[in-house]
């Protein structure tokens, strides 16, 4: 018990170093520093295989929401899709070489997930189920008690751009954003 509650109270570092990335990537260096400041984050860099708490991730994004003025799901969908092309260099081993989006999508629970998981105990990332609705859809049922959907639409968009596939792929997601169980739809256009 003590164990789930951590992983749900704490996050891999791995999420705040490619956080770090975004923010510099998109805005600079200073800004990250800033952000930790207003977040009230006291440390000012994070090691990758560390554990953080999950509450900084979110103080953090919160402050970059108020200055830049941009709800806090764009950025973590934003945040999403920065992350591809860094974890498919991590869990390239895991990836099949004929895999596109369709298949990196079915595949990702068992494949990168799970990996994740044997790789580092620690960790706690989203439960995903995927059914296929025919050959031209998928369902996404996004389960996480951290309530970051849209990191996960962020990353299906992502894994579409990293496959160059992306005017080929909608999403939408069909429930509320900050819901702890969320429904991505994911259609394949011909």
């Amino acid at each position: 018990m003590e164990k789930q509650c951590d992983a749900l109270h704490l996050m891999h570092g791995s999420m705040f170093v490619l956080l770090e990335r975004f923010v510099v990537d998109t805005y600079d260096h200073s800004t990250w520093l800033k952000l930790l400041e207003w977040a009230g984050v006291e440390h000012t860099s994070f090691q990758m295989h560390e554990m953080y708490p999950t509450h900084e991730i979110f103080a953090i994004v919160g402050c970059l929401g108020e200055s830049t003025e941009q709800p806090v799901f764009d950025l973590m969908e934003q945040f999403g899709e920065f992350m591809v092309p860094d974890l498919m260099l991590l869990y390239s081993r895991y990836v099949r070489p004929e895999w596109r989006t369709y298949e990196m999508l079915i595949n990702t629970e068992d494949a990168m997930h799970g990996a994740v998981r044997r790789e580092d105990n620690r960790t706690n990332p989203p439960k995903l189920l995927v059914t296929k609705k025919g050959v031209d859809q998928l369902m996404i049922e996004y389960s996480s008690k951290r309530r970051m959907a849209g990191v996960a639409v962020g990353i299906v968009k992502g894994i579409a751009s990293y496959f160059d596939e992306s005017d080929k792929v909608e999403v939408m997601l069909l429930s509320p954003a900050d819901a702890e169980r969320v429904q991505i739809k994911v259609d394949f256009l011909n």
